[in-house]
């Protein structure tokens, strides 16, 4: 088949672009001819919380990425959408994941259709996003109802898709593994890499930081004196998407700051690995969510993980054999994380981890990407 992907990718960066691109060689190694098609202007700068867009890593070789949508811009979507309607690619997959790209890729999507051939598929995160804003449910419905077929990565959302009376065809497929930051590193070189001390054991929170992600549960977990008694750091690895303010409230509230490792700026791909080979604890203490790419890191580098029961993440995190499910309460976590340094679970889990990761396979999010399109 002739493939597009219309979503971030180089020279964007994040989880969006790096799952996009893996997205396009997935295709390749399936015998697809696949591009990208991605963003000039993304966010205009006032609304987008973090530090830089943009990717100071080397642009990937191996992959077409035409760069050419302006979210903000009529005439771009008129131009993009246009001349994916002459070129006739027999499928185009939308990465949708927020309102706000609703107008752009919806129209982009109907001029596309205007050619009766190209088949349009959405990847879902989100159909009802974390932080809601007026606006949100028309500027998506706007694009839903221009698509041909979904596929989601949680069941919450297949479900939302079906509360918004979404009847296309769709598909709950769970997100595959993010294997491409590289190979996994004992954890003594992983620590040595980032200057930590093999004295400790370390939790790993990662990914930016917003009021939804609970960063300000774990820290209210980790003031827990049976954890404080133990040789045990939480290292916070990424950006801040919102002000630090109220997190360093907590750390000086509950004297956590010699307890912690902060790398609070954006964690380059390269780096990725150091952060999940030296942690033995991968926690996710979410408010609310619908998937997780840092699931699927963890997965990869074969982390046990900690998750809150919210949307869908505890749908890939079998309780008591890959880590642990439990409430978005602060006891909850920390009683999670006494247990499994008290009671070492980390050997058991980690067997839970390399079992239960074979089923996330790119192979079958083509797959099913191509039989809604049908």
């Amino acid at each position: 088949m002739r493939v597009v992907i219309i979503g971030p990718a180089y020279p964007l960066r994040g989880g969006l672009a790096t799952y996009n691109e893996r997205l396009a060689r997935a295709f390749r190694d399936a015998g697809d001819e696949v591009r990208l098609v991605t963003f000039s202007l993304q966010y205009p700068s006032f609304l987008f919380p973090g530090q830089t867009q943009f990717s100071t890593e080397k642009a990937p070789q191996d992959l077409q990425i035409e760069v050419s949508i302006n979210s903000v811009s009529p005439v771009s979507w008129w131009r993009v959408g246009n001349r994916l309607r002459r070129e006739k690619p027999d499928l185009v997959v939308f990465r949708f994941w927020l309102p706000f790209m609703g107008p752009a890729l919806g129209t982009i999507a109907r001029l596309i259709s205007r050619n009766r051939h190209t088949r349009l598929v959405a990847i879902t995160d989100n159909v009802i996003p974390h932080e809601k804003r007026p606006g949100d449910r028309p500027l998506t419905r706007y694009f839903l109802s221009a698509c041909h077929g979904f596929v989601t990565m949680s069941r919450s959302v297949l479900a939302d898709l079906r509360r918004l009376h979404f009847n296309q065809p769709a598909r709950y497929q769970p997100h595959p593994l993010y294997d491409n930051f590289g190979p996994l590193k004992p954890k003594a070189e992983a620590l040595k890499a980032l200057n930590l001390s093999a004295d400790f054991q370390y939790i790993l929170f990662f990914g930016f930081i917003r009021a939804y992600k609970g960063l300000d549960l774990l820290l209210e977990a980790f003031a827990d004196a049976r954890l404080a008694a133990l040789p045990v750091k939480l290292i916070i690895a990424g950006e801040f998407y919102e002000p630090a303010v109220p997190y360093e409230a907590l750390i000086q509230q509950y004297k956590l700051a010699e307890r912690l490792v902060r790398a609070t700026d954006f964690i380059p791909n390269e780096r990725v690995a150091d952060y999940f080979c030296a942690a033995d604890l991968v926690v996710q203490p979410y408010k609310n969510a619908t998937q997780s790419g840092v699931s699927q890191i963890a997965y990869h580098f074969e982390r046990p993980m900690l998750v809150t029961d919210v949307g869908g993440l505890s749908e890939l995190i079998p309780d008591g054999e890959v880590g642990y499910v439990t409430k978005a309460q602060p006891k909850a976590i920390a009683d999670a994380l006494v247990d499994f340094y008290q009671n070492q679970r980390e050997q058991q889990f980690t067997a839970g981890v390399q079992e239960q990761k074979k089923q996330f396979s790119w192979g079958e999010m083509i797959t099913a990407l191509k039989a809604v399109a049908n």
